[in-house]
This record gives structure tokens, C-alpha cells and sequence, in this order.
């Protein structure tokens, strides 16, 4: 197959690449070139999808299929107006961000309510619209291609090796460090992730067979007891749990989700009960299939251990998880 990929020098971008290049496809990367070297044994064409002609390096060419992970949809409708016509597939990764209800579990794609879609104007800066751009995206690409020629993935939390965010990258640092660790909330609150190379692969597979419709692209949710402890077994090292329940959390000024001073992967309760417990049965039924995240937690830290510098600033300092245990333990019942 002749694939195009719009980007392909970072994580998702890049493990599809890989997966596409072994899989023996003809890829083309079109990228700016700022966030990475491309991926050696593909045609690298340099664009700028800010220029409203950023895209005529590509203007001639036919592909077979074509992936794009934009959260621009100005980006995306100038995309769909110049490629639809010459190109067959297209796979858009959108994102669980995307639905208007965090709140209930279980939900599926075919019933669960989108926010509405951002206006033109919108601020692709502002991380409040990024739902609603991922929704204006999921649009233009269907209606620009039709339903029959779309598969729109809406991806969960990706992660692995070369994620630069530093959400899952903090677990693994943490637990390979031993010791007492702080572990939010409750032991059975579920979780739920997928592995950056296994979300690529399937969406190799996807283009391959010009799958079509709207799926989650996550694994099934799974206990932050199972998540920590199999993180635990993959970095090898000995640790020891202390679960701190959400409002000692908050009181101590612990951020949920990401960012400095953040417990990643942990989202108040009830608001965002159903934001990591999605019904992904559709997506498996589909292809889908994740391996077990001690394996992503190994290859995360080989990873994390030939880096130059530490990928973002999520989580809670050494110092600031000491106090917040202190304080915890102190407590008075």
C-alpha cells in the first residue's frame, strides 16, 4: 500500500510509521521536519499546514490511505478539500476528550453524546477546546471522504516509549525508584490506557482493510491496583503501597491528570468516573489488541534511561510525595 502519513516524526505518528514500514507499505512522511528526523525507508516531503497552500508539495500523488492525528481543524479541512480526490482510505485519530459525558462508565461509542464542535475561531491553544476541535475534525473528515471511507479512532491515554507528556513516564520513574510510593484514591478505581505501538498497529491493520466508522482506541479498563502492581513487576523493583483517599488529596493541593505537582492517571470521583472506564468491546471485536503494560512499563524505562533530558514536569515532586505521606499518616481519625 502507499500510505501517507501527515507528521510521522512523533510517538503515535512514529510508531505507525515503524508498524507501516515492517509491515512492508510504502510510506510517505509530510511533516514540517521541527519534531524529529523521519523514520529511515520513507519519502519525507517537507509541508507547513499553517500556509493555506502548505500542502501543494503534494499536489500529483495518489495514496492509498492516509492517517492524521491533527487537533487543528483548519489544518484538517484543507487537508480533506486537497487529498480526498486522490486519496482512497483515510484514518483520523481523534480522542475520548471528545465526548460531553465524563461521568458515566461503561459507555459506548454509538450511544455516547459528543460536545458540540468548536467554531472557527476557536483557540488552538487553549486546552478547553481541545474536545470540541477533536469533534470539528472528526466532521470534516467524514464528511469530506464519506462514512464509508473513515475510520476515526478516539484514542484514550497513549502510552510507551517516546511519549514526551510524562504521564505514564512518571509511574514508571517512581516505581523503579522503590519505597513507600503514594497511590491516588482507592485500589478498585479503574484505569485505562493503551500502549502507543499497539494502537498503531491496529491502526496499520485498519488501513490495510479500509475499516470504516467511529471506535475508542483504548484497552479495557482494568483496577489502579492491577495498573501500579503490574508497572511494579515491570520495572523490577520492590514497592509498597499507600492509598491516599481524593479529598486528603485536594486539600493538599495534589492536581489530578497531569502537570506539575499532578498524580497522573487520577481523576476525581464521580465527575470523571467513566473518562477511564469506557466499554471498548467494539474495538477489540475490531482488531484491537493490547499487551500487558508490565511489558510498556519495562520498555518505558529503557527508554526514560537513554534520554538526555526527562520528558515534562507531571507529577509530584520527591519532596512534595514525602510531605503529603507525612501528613497522611499524622492524620487525625
Amino acid at each position: 500500500m502507499r500510505l501517507l502519513v501527515l507528521g510521522g516524526t512523533a510517538f503515535l505518528g512514529r510508531a505507525f510509521v515503524r508498524a507501516a514500514v515492517a509491515a512492508g507499505h510504502e510510506v510517505t512522511c509530510a511533516a514540517r521536519g521541527v519534531s524529529g528526523e523521519p523514520e529511515p525507508g520513507v519519502t519525507f516531503v517537507p509541508i507547513d499546514r499553517d500556509d493555506p497552500e502548505g500542502l501543494a508539495p503534494l499536489r500529483g500523488m495518489e495514496f492509498d490511505a492516509l492517517l492524521d492525528v491533527s487537533r487543528r481543524p483548519d489544518h484538517v479541512r484543507r487537508a480533506v478539500a486537497e487529498l480526498a480526490p486522490r486519496v482512497g482510505h483515510a484514518v483520523f485519530v481523534s480522542s475520548v476528550s471528545a465526548y460531553a459525558d465524563h461521568g458515566t462508565p461503561g459507555q459506548r461509542v454509538a450511544e455516547a453524546p459528543l460536545l458540540a464542535p468548536a467554531s472557527p475561531d476557536a483557540d488552538p491553544a487553549d486546552p478547553e477546546t481541545y474536545g470540541p476541535r477533536k469533534v470539528a475534525c472528526e466532521q470534516a473528515f467524514i464528511e469530506g471522504f464519506g462514512a464509508d471511507r473513515v475510520f476515526v479512532c478516539r484514542a484514550g491515554l497513549i502510552i510507551g516509549p517516546e511519549d514526551e507528556t510524562n504521564r505514564f513516564g512518571y509511574w514508571v520513574s517512581r516505581l523503579a525508584r522503590g519505597g513507600e510510593v503514594l497511590a491516588p484514591g482507592e485500589p478498585g478505581d479503574l484505569v485505562q490506557y493503551v500502549d502507543v505501538r499497539d494502537l498503531a498497529d491496529w491502526l496499520v491493520r485498519a488501513a490495510e482493510t479500509r475499516l470504516a466508522g467511529v471506535y475508542d482506541g483504548t484497552g479495557a479498563p482494568v483496577s489502579r491496583e492491577h495498573f501500579l502492581t503490574h508497572v511494579a513487576a515491570g520495572v523490577a523493583t520492590p514497592v509498597r503501597f499507600t492509598w491516599v483517599d481524593q479529598e486528603f488529596l485536594l486539600e493538599q493541593g495534589v492536581q489530578p491528570w497531569m502537570g506539575e505537582g499532578s498524580l497522573p492517571l487520577w481523576l476525581p470521583l464521580p465527575e470523571y468516573a467513566g473518562f477511564l472506564a469506557r466499554d471498548v468491546s467494539a474495538s477489540f471485536e475490531a482488531g484491537l489488541s493490547t499487551r500487558d503494560v508490565a511489558d510498556t512499563a519495562r520498555d518505558t524505562l529503557g527508554w526514560l534511561g537513554g534520554v538526555a533530558r526527562p520528558p515534562g514536569e507531571d507529577g509530584l515532586s520527591p519532596y512534595d510525595e514525602v510531605k503529603v505521606l507525612e501528613k497522611w499518616h499524622n492524620r487525625a481519625y
